[in-house]
């Protein structure tokens, strides 16, 4: 696999886009299949995602991660698929609003790129959180004073040190992509390098905790689930943790022939994750269990940092190394997940659906600055805004985030569906890739965005937190969709040449 570790990206040329528009400015061949890969892991996170998301889970579905990560893995990759067939058509950074607005429209288009866009600024405010939480639980392991910890809960101090997170990613990408790979190497491989010890460890001592669960086939039969309920609550939880390999399709026109090299790029990292994560989870399963008391999964509070609570009894004296690998893994994909949003507001600006502000490029990094500026300031002020309604932000976050992704994910499938709606059925290939796979990737996710949402109306459904009675996760939820239509109708006034569709027109090929 090419990493292509050249020193300095080449310049951009002026040839088309593949939307039917002229170059953004994002220089060519920065990055190859293997760096797209290790970029897609990177804003996974899978340190971040496994000790954020495991304790809901299993408060949610019992011991049966392995079937829910399976089972989530399905639809995404199943949508995967049909990805990859829009970007070999078409690639775009803009990716779901670009694709779906050449399918369904301008204003489904905006709508689509506005739940992206949604989406990564919950995630980068959720990884923000976390990455405070064990910066201090790192400090009050160096120093060996426990009360260092208790920072973190320390609401002004913990949105300060945010702030300092979220700047440092947004500095590393105004930098470009480049800078970005060297740095991502190092993280990812360090991430990566302590996950393989935790698991050697935690399997191997699992027989010796108390509350330990022997390891059972069991756990990856869904069919133990207790209710549909409970399935949908794990499941969203399941693709929030393979949520961000698009990712790989965003830097598509960065990358060497990223019209076939990202969509490989996409898949390979969505397999490389899920076989992380079914190693993680039995090993935590095992050593754990699944009990309300001490270590247990179950116990509320080790909900929102699992591995906080497992460190030291699995690790010993290098639990500090769990610590730095969950930083490592937060900062890694802060750093990463800015790629997303600044590459869709930029296709935004670039296709006149925002200001041509966002459509700005840096003429030394070739990185759109003002947009990776706006995400990261956005990104911030919602994250201090979650910090003080919220009485568990980063459970709140992860179900709401569920709900953004199934959204664009569901979405952007559809839209693959009609986009190839004449050639579908000529070949066998196309009918399974640019048919049914999206079809079905794209009904399931549909239907758990449902599912939650009437679920999560209840302020039960997560923390309990409330707003006039109504949970916290509906109002971030569909809030934020809400907040998108009454954007959509100020963007219509202000950027015509978008919504009447000339800028972007309707399109489906032919052959």
């Amino acid at each position: 696999m090419s990493t292509n570790t050249g020193t300095a990206p080449q310049r951009p040329t002026d040839l088309a886009d593949g939307s039917g528009g002229t170059s953004k400015g994002l220089a060519p061949s920065q990055i190859g299949l293997g760096a797209a890969i290790l970029i897609g892991v990177s804003t996974i996170a899978p340190a971040y995602v496994l000790t954020s998301s495991l304790g809901p889970t299993v408060q949610a579905i019992g011991p049966y991660l392995p079937a829910i990560f399976i089972i989530g893995f399905i639809p995404m990759f199943l949508v995967a698929l049909g990805y990859r067939e829009l970007n070999t058509d078409t690639p775009d950074s803009g990716t779901t609003f670009t694709w779906v607005s050449k399918a369904f429209g301008p204003r489904i288009g905006w709508m689509g790129g506005w739940g992206l866009l949604a989406a990564n600024i919950i995630v980068l405010s959720n990884l923000a959180g976390v990455a405070v939480d064990f910066f201090y639980l790192l400090l009050s392991q160096v120093t060996g004073r426990p009360e260092l910890a208790a920072l973190a809960q320390n609401i002004p101090v913990n949105i300060a040190t945010c702030l300092v997170f979220v700047s440092l990613a947004v500095w590393v990408s105004c930098r470009g992509l480049h800078t970005t790979r060297t740095v991502q190497f190092l993280l990812v491989g360090f991430q990566v390098v302590v996950l393989a010890w935790f698991v050697i460890a935690g399997i191997s001592k699992a027989s010796a905790q108390p509350g330990h669960l022997a390891f059972s086939w069991d756990w990856f039969n869904p069919m133990h689930i207790s209710s549909f309920s409970a399935f949908a609550v794990g499941l969203s939880l399941s693709i929030f943790a393979f949520w961000g390999w698009d990712v790989c399709l965003t830097m598509n026109e960065e990358t060497k022939n990223g019209g076939k090299t990202s969509g490989l790029a996409a898949g390979f990292t969505a397999v490389v994750v899920l076989a992380i994560y079914l190693f993680g989870s039995i090993a935590v399963v095992m050593f754990a269990g699944t009990g309300t008391t001490g270590t247990g999964l179950g116990n509320p509070d080790n909900g929102e940092n699992v591995f906080a609570a497992l460190a030291s009894p699995v690790m010993g004296p290098f639990a500090i190394l769990l610590s730095l690998s969950v930083l490592s893994s937060c900062a890694a994909s802060l750093q990463s997940t800015m790629i997303s949003p600044a590459r869709s507001l930029l296709a935004m600006g670039h296709h006149g659906a925002l200001s041509k502000r966002f459509s700005r490029i840096s003429p030394r990094s070739y990185s759109p600055v003002f947009a990776t500026l706006f995400a990261g300031g956005v990104s911030t002020a919602f994250y201090a805004l979650m910090r003080v309604l919220s009485t568990n932000v980063l459970n709140d976050t992860i179900l709401a985030l569920g709900m953004m992704i199934c959204f664009y994910y569901g979405l952007t499938a559809m839209a693959c569906v009609w986009y190839f709606r004449h050639t579908a059925f000529r070949t066998v290939r196309n009918f399974l890739f640019r048919f049914l796979a999206p079809l079905l990737g794209g009904i399931a996710l549909t239907a758990v965005f449902l599912q939650t949402a009437f679920d999560s109306w209840d302020p039960s459904y997560g923390s309990g937190s409330e707003v006039f009675g109504v949970g916290l996760v509906f109002v971030v939820g569909v809030g934020i969709l809400a907040v998108g239509l009454l954007l959509l109708i100020g963007a219509h006034r202000r950027h015509p040449g978008y919504f009447s569709g000339t800028s972007l027109p309707r399109s489906a090929p032919e052959r």
